[in-house]
């Protein structure tokens, strides 16, 4: 039986800001226990302590918030991956620090990425359409990097960008809903080494020092 959220007393009035902050956790907590279409928008008011008025003030209606969840969602991952790029100019590190940071991103955001990644709404075309921008940018960070090494054309840099992240993808989902049959770190580098086996063929061109 899915647990009930917590309902949260009704305080005083608070900056508009922060009433959002408070209506997107509130509205998370409800959509991960029930689910997107079961959620209701009484239920999620009642979890934030506030009245329904205020709760369509911020948002029109339960779409609006979801879709503002998924915001977030994407953007913190977006974060994560293009930190992992950026941090370092070692491409195996780069890999690496990429597969890890899709696992953190499931492992620390896990009732999220379920509804972001895992919901029925993915079908939906604005759903759709955010989930496609998020995979472009971090596929356009990716596939510069394999340009620039490897001297391969757009499309087919491109093309092996969205293979590693569908890499990462997939078995971070696949790791999430095995948890505790492998160890995060053990699995992050098991799927990263596969990965930096198969990119690492591809010859660095002349100007790039080797790692």
């Amino acid at each position: 039986m899915t647990a009930t959220p917590t309902t949260r007393p009704r305080g005083t009035r608070l900056p508009r800001l922060a009433r959002r902050r408070q209506l997107l956790d509130a509205a998370t907590a409800v959509f991960v226990a029930r689910g997107y279409h079961a959620a209701a928008m009484d239920e999620i008011a009642e979890r934030a302590g506030v009245s329904k008025p205020v709760l369509y003030q911020h948002f029109p209606g339960k779409q609006e918030l979801y879709l503002a969840l998924l915001d977030e969602s994407v953007d913190r991952l977006v974060e994560a991956v293009t930190g992992a790029i950026r941090a370092t100019s070692d491409n195996r590190e780069r890999v690496n620090a990429t597969f890890a940071a899709y696992f953190g991103y499931v492992a620390e955001h896990s009732g999220t990425f379920k509804l972001v990644f895992e919901s029925d709404l993915t079908s939906d075309p604005a759903v759709r359409d955010k989930l496609a921008e998020a995979e472009r940018t971090c596929a356009q960070l990716i596939s510069q990097v394999i340009k620039d090494d490897a001297g391969l054309a757009d499309d087919e840099a491109y093309l092996l960008s969205i293979g590693l992240l569908g890499m990462a993808q997939v078995s971070a989902r696949h790791w999430l809903a095995t948890m505790g049959a492998i160890p995060r770190e053990a699995a992050e580098q098991l799927v990263a080494r596969l990965a930096w086996r198969g990119i690492s063929g591809w010859p660095r061109t002349a100007e790039q020092p080797e790692h």
